[in-house]
């Protein structure tokens, strides 16, 4: 047998900032909804998360890797009509927006669903103890189309605070995760539920669904191809695979030399990645992340690749913060050398910065330079005038902001 391929931190790096898709030349030309296609099919999932800070989570990661682009742009490839549509939601990482390609691997988790696995215990006891509800919601968006909770709720008193749903909003959730609705559109950020025969293309639909093992092996390609080079964990966490899933499916890779096991310095666990793969001599990227970014969302990866501990403390209590509400990292060349709590002043029109915090050797002159170039970008890309710098710890990039 072949020793394993041998990475330093340094070509593991690169790796997979080449993967993630940050290696790319800046395009010259007007982003079309081809480009933005290449980065989603690269990644294969986009979280969806309802904080909106900034800005939804899923429209950030686009513009860390291709720049300034029209929200509309993703919005007609999620929620367009007919052929305009290449994304569907589903849960692949938590909620999120993946290639259409991937619907039939994702429908093992639609069946495990209905039968009560794999989703939150309260969703799997209401699918079980309420299943009138569950039919009289399905028969009516069968019915009358496209809907959303609101409209079908028939509670009288007013909702509590976090996820108090309605019984017709759980219905739609045991139905989503089922696979027996899907999501249509979006009124605001609330979704719009229909059957998915009429939402999903039909040659989508009709293609053959692939077995547990052989699915879990396609995403766990997926995975990999995604983040360059993994664990075991890291590939599982992508598209929130099971453990005993994965072992078997990732044995079974091997075995077939779609995958190769490689070593990297200072990880305690084996990693993976595809076979010849290609690690690029330097990556040269500036570009203000999302929370909810799959270069990060995995914590322990994060810290591993990048020596960069980072926790969201949206839900902590604000006198409990060390960085602030909304923080994103800022990827300079191949580091995390930033972090900045960042908040998009719609009635002002500022992209207001609250806070800058430089991480390991901090931030030269030109990294700072960098960060208020992108700061600059997006604001103009959220339609905000101007950014005003809030903190007094960086002082100097007052006079580079808005150049």
């Amino acid at each position: 047998m072949p020793a394993p391929l041998s990475l330093s931190i340094a070509q593991a790096r690169r790796l997979v900032l080449a993967a993630q898709g940050f290696a790319a030349r800046p395009r010259r030309s007007a982003l079309a909804p081809a480009h933005l296609m290449q980065v989603v099919q690269r990644l294969g999932v986009l979280q969806i998360d309802s904080v909106n800070a900034v800005v939804r989570s899923h429209y950030l990661p686009l513009f860390s890797r291709l720049g300034d682009y029209p929200h509309a742009m993703l919005d007609a490839l999620a929620w367009g009509r007919g052929r305009e549509r290449k994304l569907f939601e589903y849960w692949g990482h938590e909620a999120s927006l993946l290639p259409l390609h991937l619907y039939p691997a994702m429908a093992w988790r639609m069946a495990r669903a209905r039968e009560g696995r794999g989703i939150y215990k309260e969703l799997a006891r209401f699918g079980v103890d309420q299943k009138a509800v569950v039919h009289r919601v399905l028969d009516t968006v069968r019915e009358q189309g496209a809907l959303g909770a609101g409209s079908l709720s028939t509670r009288q008193e007013r909702a509590g605070p976090w996820w108090d749903w309605s019984a017709e909003k759980l219905a739609l959730e045991w139905l989503f995760a089922a696979g027996q609705v899907t999501v249509a559109g979006r009124r605001g950020f609330e979704r719009l539920y229909d059957l998915p025969e009429r939402v999903i293309p039909a040659a989508i639909l009709s293609q053959p669904i692939p077995d547990e093992a052989r699915a879990h092996g396609e995403l766990l390609l997926h995975a990999a191809g995604a983040l360059g080079v993994a664990t075991e964990k890291d590939l599982r966490d992508y598209f929130r695979l099971d453990p005993a899933d994965t072992r078997q499916s990732l044995a079974q890779l091997i075995d077939g030399r779609q995958l190769q096991r490689c070593e990297v310095a200072g990880w305690r666990q084996p990693a993976y990645c595809l076979p010849q793969v290609r690690v690029p001599r330097r990556v040269e990227a500036s570009a203000l992340l999302s929370p909810f970014d799959s270069l990060v969302w995995e914590r322990d990866r994060t810290e591993r690749l990048f020596g960069f501990r980072y926790r969201l403390e949206i839900y902590t209590p604000a006198h409990k913060r060390v960085y602030g509400y909304y923080v994103l990292p800022f990827l300079y060349n191949e580091r995390i050398v930033a972090r900045v709590d960042v908040r998009a002043a719609r009635a002002s029109a500022e992209l207001r910065v609250l806070a800058v915090h430089g991480e390991g050797q901090g931030l030269d002159q030109e990294a700072l330079l960098a960060l208020a170039r992108q700061l600059t970008a997006m604001a103009g890309w959220l339609g905000l005038a101007a950014v005003t710098l809030e903190c007094t710890r960086r002082p100097e990039l007052h006079g580079l902001l808005n150049l």
